[in-house]
């Protein structure tokens, strides 16, 4: 018991717990400097999103809080998506593929993206609602903008895999 209260240890746990926490701070700093992850990515093209529309610092959270629920309402019909695109895949590569199950998945995948571009067009009426007349033109152009790019990347992924 001398040992665990004796001024030493407590000293050298302090010092040691000092320099696990700097050093864990400084791996997080530098992932967040260095590392262009996705969320580092959503993150920096959220925020010129915001900077392009010029809003104001109330409108800016409204905007972030909308996206944020946007996205957790639409994970759900993603993850559906993803698991519906992995059985049709796998139906595709059997010997005998059955072609009404591939009808069932591809109509179900449908659905889902359906109600994502559903709530997108909704949630994309919710941001416009936040914005002043002149920053709704902004928007309209910086939507154009995403959803053409969007389009043309699939395109682009589109001819890369099929010359």
């Amino acid at each position: 018991m001398d040992f665990l209260t004796s001024k030493r240890f407590v000293t050298t746990a302090l010092v040691l717990l000092v320099l696990l926490n700097v050093t864990l701070l400084s791996v997080l700093w530098w992932q967040n400097t260095h590392q262009s992850g996705p969320l580092t990515r959503q993150f920096n093209r959220q925020h010129s999103f915001i900077e392009s529309l010029a809003l104001n610092k109330s409108q800016a959270i409204s905007f972030q809080t909308l996206r944020q629920e946007h996205f957790l309402k639409i994970q759900p019909d993603m993850e559906s998506i993803a698991l519906l695109k992995n059985q049709l895949v796998e139906e595709s590569l059997k010997d005998n593929i059955d072609t009404k199950k591939i009808e069932a998945l591809t109509a179900k995948i449908g659905s889902h993206q359906a109600a994502i571009e559903r709530d997108l067009a909704l949630h994309f009426h919710e941001l416009a609602k936040i914005c002043t007349p002149e920053q709704r033109d902004s928007l309209k152009k910086v939507l154009n903008r995403i959803t053409s790019h969007k389009h043309s990347m699939r395109m682009n992924q589109s001819r890369e895999h099929h010359p």
